[in-house]
């Protein structure tokens, strides 16, 4: 095998690689999640260390608050109705004495002490379903239209791309076939 058919096979491989693992963090970071009815957050502070660092996209997925129980990762809302949320450990359970709801006492991994104040259901958004590290950096930086926009601009690039290189390969693999395979002899060459 000459030096550039290896090359060439390194070029391929490495560009099947990376082709791979970006269908990879858009499965896990966007089809998965939609088609399962959950919302992606990027962790933006450490307060969750070691189990979900900075730069982790968290996948939430709504439960029911009957589900949830103390050592869930819940998302919540810091005040209902409005989009600032957090994601902390539930530490202790209760009951809301004014309005008999379920409320949360919660604290980040890494915080010395408990959140102030108790969760109520209504803040809840959900439990922390997976977390893939480092596809939170690009999700932070992006406004939902922007990622939603970007990703899909991004998917199909990269199935156009794949399907060029597919057509070439076949194209390629085709050529060789004709190059090494031998001719009859026809009645004029005769």
């Amino acid at each position: 095998m000459s030096v550039t058919a290896i090359a060439r096979l390194v070029a391929r491989l490495a560009t099947w690689t990376v082709i791979g693992l970006a269908a990879f963090a858009v499965a896990v970071g966007v089809f998965i999640p939609r088609l399962a009815g959950a919302t992606p957050y990027a962790v933006l502070t450490g307060s969750m260390r070691p189990a979900l660092p900075p730069g982790t996209l968290a996948i939430v997925r709504p439960v029911p608050t009957e589900q949830i129980r103390t050592g869930s990762v819940l998302t919540y809302q810091l005040e209902s109705g409005r989009p600032a949320v957090v994601t902390h450990r539930v530490i202790a359970q209760g009951v809301s004495t004014t309005t008999g709801e379920p409320v949360f006492r919660t604290r980040g991994d890494a915080n010395p002490g408990p959140d102030p104040g108790w969760v109520r259901a209504v803040q809840v958004r959900g439990t922390v379903w997976y977390a893939v590290p480092l596809l939170g950096y690009p999700a932070s930086v992006l406004t939902g239209d922007q990622r939603e926009l970007i990703i899909a601009g991004a998917a199909g690039a990269l199935l156009l791309y794949a399907a060029v290189m597919f057509t070439g390969a076949v194209r390629d693999r085709r050529a060789a076939s004709v190059a090494t395979t031998p001719r009859r002899a026809t009645g004029a060459e005769r």
